[in-house]
Parts: structure tokens; sequence; C-alpha cells
């Protein structure tokens, strides 16, 4: 099952252990370098600052508890009728030069891997987790994105500039959604609430769509491990909102100026949305025939075992997302189909790879001089860079998480379980894949005479090794 997101509560040193190991099997290493290190710890010491001071505008963090590596900053205001988004974005650039020990580093890392509560960061923590960070108090050199909205939320206008921020609050999600469902937010969370809704609006009328896929939560308390699912909070969705904006009016500068690297998904190939609408049909989903896919998706709830079976089946439409780099031409395929719109990655440089480069683009662009030369050599490897890297974060997270879904059930094989199959293999529709609920965990599943997809069935826990971190149901 795809889009498995995993967030650690507790932890315990056999988790740890478990880490390390699959860690040392996929070949990955945490630790940087001498070399880089010591660059990172010069640069730190010394980054190249800007000119423009902008620590007037009291910015604020919203990331989950304990997060350090902090690419994004916020204040929003408004601005007669509409609004304007100030976001600041960590600028490693600063600290990063072109061709040195942490730039090679960075491109063989392509992106920070996260899995239970260890990561592999692409950057020296020196950096990601001290100097480039954007933490509370502190003065650091960022992209400053100023996007102005209408009353709509629509974006009227965009610049992006250099310049020294200052966050004066490192807040979290719970905390902020806290405050707002009590009424006690300040003015400037309730303009987040307020620019969210909005752009999601827009969102749904422009046809976008993000499928509504839970987390889940791993406790590793000494009485036993516990797996649950968590829906995002709202203000996870508005937040992102702001995040999406700055995508997308970095990918309308990069196609207006014909150079850049976009965020790119095909549109789905033909006939892919009327097989959708008959797998609805044979899982007993409503999807009546004047209602539009995104539309659709969004009244799915994955709560309900047909629904989260649906969901399933509707990332067959998300694959295939990729990067596309362009000087002097506009590429032929544009678009990221499941936004709707042109889109690129610029909001997250401590933690991937190709927002550096997407942010230098724009920062020209804006400015009216040439892109440089070490980024326009760098585009055209940039793609398969980062795909190399997401197909090494998938691995290493479903690794991790099914490590603790071996541990969480181990001492509970010849037990029977509710849950719901959610898809069988193409060629095999004895084996697919089953989510239980209570534990939250995804495992295999082997039956005979076909597996009942989308329907609560009662299977039995045949294995559940943490050493190989398999997890193995049977139908009955």
């Amino acid at each position: 099952m795809s889009n498995r997101v995993l967030r650690v509560r507790t932890s315990a040193a056999e988790l740890e252990e478990g880490v390390r190991a699959i860690q040392a099997e996929q070949h990955l290493v945490a630790e940087f370098p001498a070399e880089v290190v010591a660059e990172a710890v010069a640069a730190a010491r010394a980054p190249r600052l800007p000119d423009l001071d902008r620590t007037d505008l009291p910015f604020v963090t919203i990331d989950p508890v304990g997060a350090m590596d902090l690419d994004q900053a916020m204040h929003l205001e408004r601005d007669g009728d509409g609004y304007v988004v100030h976001y600041a974005i960590a600028d490693v650039s600063a600290f990063v030069v072109p061709g040195g020990a942490i730039d090679a580093e960075a491109r063989r890392r392509g992106e920070s891997l996260y899995g239970a509560d260890s990561k592999i960061p692409l950057h020296p923590r020196e950096l990601s987790e001290d100097a480039a960070s954007l933490l509370p108090d502190q003065t650091r050199p960022a992209f400053l994105w100023t996007i102005k909205l209408d009353a709509a939320g629509e974006q009227t206008d965009a610049h992006l500039e250099r310049a020294l921020v200052r966050s004066t609050a490192r807040l979290d999600y719970d905390g902020v959604q806290h405050q707002l469902d009590a009424g006690t937010a300040p003015p400037m969370l309730e303009l987040l609430k307020e620019i969210g809704q909005l752009r999601q609006k827009l969102e749904a009328a422009r046809g976008g769509v993000s499928l509504p896929m839970p987390e889940q939560v791993v406790d590793c308390a000494p009485g036993g491990w516990s797996v649950a699912f968590r829906d995002l909070l709202p203000v996870e969705d508005w937040n992102a909102q702001i995040s999406l904006l700055t995508g997308f009016a970095a990918a309308s500068m990069m196609v207006y100026g014909k150079v850049g690297i976009l965020r790119t998904l095909p549109p789905p190939e033909s006939g892919a949305v009327k097989r959708l609408h008959r797998t609805a049909r044979a899982l007993g989903v409503e999807w009546p025939a004047e209602q539009t896919y995104p539309d659709f998706i969004r009244s799915l709830d994955p709560a309900r075992p047909n629904h989260l079976a649906m969901i399933t089946a509707c990332t067959s439409l998300l694959r295939g997302a990729g990067y596309t780099d362009f000087v002097g031409e506009i590429p032929a395929q544009p678009l990221h189909a499941a936004l709707a719109s042109e889109y690129a990655h610029v909001t997250a440089p401590l933690r991937r790879l190709v927002d550096r480069f997407g942010l230098e683009v724009c920062v020209a662009l804006c400015a009216g001089t040439p892109v440089p030369e070490w980024v326009l050599a760098a585009l055209p490897e940039l793609d398969e860079t980062m795909q190399e890297s997401g197909r090494r974060a998938r691995t290493y997270e479903n690794a991790v998480l099914n490590l603790i879904e071996a541990a969480t059930l181990a001492a509970r094989v010849g037990e029977k379980f509710t849950g719901v199959v959610v898809e069988t293999e193409h060629d095999d529709p004895d084996k697919g894949d089953f989510v239980v609920r209570d534990p939250a965990v995804t495992a295999r599943i082997t039956g005979t005479g076909g597996l009942p997809v989308g329907e609560l069935l009662e299977a039995t826990l045949v294995e559940a090794d943490p050493r190989t971190r398999v997890v193995r149901f049977e139908a009955p």
C-alpha cells in the first residue's frame, strides 16, 4: 500500500537496533565524511548574508513536535480585502559552495530519509538543525517570498528576494489546532485558517486532489508496542496550502522565464478513470456519473473499509510523478495532474536537494539577473537524482514500518484480526494487501478463491517476524 506515513511517540532500544540493521542492510550512512562536517562547521560561522533585513516581520514556524530542521517560516497579514503571505525559506545556498564537499554529498543523498525517530539528513546537522534552520529567536539568511492574494485567495502577485529573517516562535500542529478550536489563537493563526480554507476551495474548483491517507503512529511502551492510525489535523492542510501556493508561484515564474525545473505528473491514461468507476461499483462505493474525480475523492472516508480500498485504488492515478527541467523552451507537458496546475518544489531545501536549485532560478528571475551557470548545469541531472533518492526513501521508510508492525504483532501469531483487503495482485487475486485498524498495520494476505476487496474480513495472523520484517495473514 503506498503513501505509508509514520510518526513515533516513544522509542525503544529494540527499535533503534532494528533501524540500525536496516541502515546497514541498505548501505545507508547517517554520518557525514569528515571534510563535509568541517566545511559545514566553517560555513556555519561565516554564511553569506544578504543586505536586506526583514527581521521586523514576526515570523513563526509550524512543524511536528520536536522538529529541528525548519525550512519554512510564515507571516500573514491583511491587505485591504485581500492578504499578503510572507513565506521565508531557509537559504541553504548561503552555507553551501557549489562544487564543494557539502554540495557533492547532498547531490549523492538527494533528500533526508526518515524512519521512526531516526533520520539520515541531507545536510550536516550543524546546518540542517542549527545554523541554516529557521529556529526561533535567531537571525537567519532566507529566501523571502512575498505573495499577494485577493479576497478569494487567488494570487495576484509574487516576488522572491534574499533577506535576513527572524522567527519569533516554534509552533507545533497540535498546539495550533488546539488554540484555533478553543478560540484563543492569535490573529495571524486565524488568518492561516482563513487563507487555508480559501485555498482549499480554489483547489476544489481547479480540480486538484489529495488522497486522504491516514498516518500511522507508533508507541514503543515498556508493556508492548502499539500502532494506531491518526487522521491529519485541519491545520496541517491549511499549512500545506501555503507551501503549495508558493510552489505554484515558483512554477509560474519558471514557465514565464522559460527556465527551471517543475514537479510534474502526467494526466491519467485514457480509460483510467473509467476503470476506477468500475472499481467503485465493485466496492459498493457510490460515485454519481456527474461527480468529478476530485469531488469523489473528497467524499471518501478512510475509516470506512470499502472507502479505504477505493482510496488505495486511486493511487494508480498518481504514479509517474517526476521532475522536468527546461531552458529556453516550455515543456510539452508542464502540469502536475493531481494539483491541476504547474508546480515546483521550492519550500524544503534543508530536506530536499531540488529545492535549492529551484529557489536560485526564481530569485534570479525576480532580480532580472542570469540564472547561475552552476544551477543550469545541474538541472538536467536533478530528475534522475531525485527519482533515485525518492526510491531509496520509500524503501527505507517501508522497511522501518514493516519492522515496527512485525514487532508489534510478534506475540500474537495465531490470533484472528478484522480488517479489509484494499487491493489484490493484478495477476493473482489470492494475494493482496490487508489493512487492520487495531493495531494499525498493513500487511500481505493470502487466501483461496479470490480475496474480497473492500469488505471486512476476519483473517488469521500466520507470520510476524521482526528479524525478516515480514507480517502475513491468511484468509479463511
